[in-house]
């Protein structure tokens, strides 16, 4: 049986992804692999075995396009609201929070923000398949 261990996004700045992932969702860088054209940064949750692995081209200078082929990142927090306004504070622009029903009942309520290179990322609150 195959386990999830990481999901891997290409970064322009280091210290400002570093920054957003630390601020807004607590993660922590874990490992750093600098090599001579690239960098890996390993950063998670002290919860979580999963990772988000961040790579740094050395010298890249222009944006990554993103293309129509990227969904999103989701994590799943305890209190939606107070998470929201903890990404908000660090200077987050997090989009207004959902709710989405199925059959009558509450499947999941949950925001997007995007990462200072682009990516989305759903943050739902804990609760049923999300909990």
């Amino acid at each position: 049986m195959a386990k999830p261990i990481h999901s891997m996004i290409r970064v322009l700045d280091e210290d400002r992804a570093v920054t957003f992932y630390r601020a807004a969702m607590g993660l922590e860088v874990v490992d750093r692999y600098p090599f001579e054209s690239f960098t890996l940064i390993y950063m998670r949750d002290p919860a979580s075995t999963f990772e988000l692995e961040l790579t740094v081209n050395q010298g890249r200078t222009e944006p990554y396009n993103l293309g129509d082929g990227y969904g999103h990142l989701a994590v799943a927090v305890e209190d939606l609201d107070a998470a929201r306004s903890k990404m908000e504070a660090a200077g987050g622009a997090p989009g207004p929070i959902r709710e989405l029903q199925r059959d009558g009942a509450l499947l999941g309520r949950f925001f997007f923000i995007k990462d200072p290179d682009g990516y989305s990322i759903e943050v739902l609150q804990r609760h049923g398949r999300f909990g």
